[in-house]
């Protein structure tokens, strides 16, 4: 009778060995195909990039990583186009040209009233000059919205004019072209503040 125990007990154990054994090696298999498949991903997201015959080796990225430093160029870029220029229709023209592939409507809409008031002939007529240097961009990146907040300084030959600007608008994402590098379009974009805030006048000698 202890011999029948005897070699009951041997079998479970010897069941209980094989068992484990299988569960280990499925372990060590799942490990060995999680750690193959993450070289695998790693592998595919390197091309490598002769210079000079010199093999270099160029990572791929998700272009969302970086999409939020886009969006803020993209937007900075728009108001330096709109709100710099020199007193030379020609060139406001060209910066025009070149803020309209960055906004939608909105834009076009805004570009054509001061048009209409003659405030670019203005600034032809006078010799002003016109920068706009930006303080911060706020930027939401579930809704897209943002608030850009910045200067505009007007150069006049006699006096010099701070002004405060703040806009706003959206972002919506269409392909990349050569006018929109960046593929950001920015919606619903209105000026909210544009007041003076400083006026000098200069010293004429």
């Amino acid at each position: 009778m202890s011999l029948i125990k005897n070699i009951e007990s041997k079998i479970k154990l010897s069941l209980i060995i094989a068992t484990s054994s299988f569960i280990t090696a499925i372990i060590i298999c799942a490990i060995s195909l999680s750690y193959a498949a993450s070289m695998i991903r790693k592998e595919r997201s390197q091309i490598y990039v002769l210079d000079n015959n010199i093999p270099l080796v160029a990572i791929k990225t998700d272009i969302l990583d970086n999409r939020e430093a886009e969006y803020k160029a993209s937007i900075a870029a728009f108001h330096d186009f709109f709100f710099t220029m020199p007193p030379d229709d020609k060139y406001i023209e060209h910066q025009m040209q070149k803020a309209m592939y960055l906004v939608d409507a909105t834009g076009i809409a805004q570009y054509n009233t001061l048009k209409e008031k003659g405030y670019y002939t203005n600034l032809v007529s006078t010799s002003s000059v016109v920068t706009c240097t930006m303080d911060s961009i706020v930027l939401d990146m579930n809704t897209r919205k943002w608030t850009y907040i910045g200067k505009q300084k007007i150069e006049r030959p006699s006096m010099i004019t701070v002004r405060s600007l703040i806009t706003e608008g959206g972002l919506q994402d269409i392909p990349r072209t050569m006018n929109n590098p960046h593929g950001a379009l920015i919606i619903n974009w209105k000026t909210i503040e544009n007041k003076d805030i400083l006026n000098e006048t200069k010293k004429l000698y």
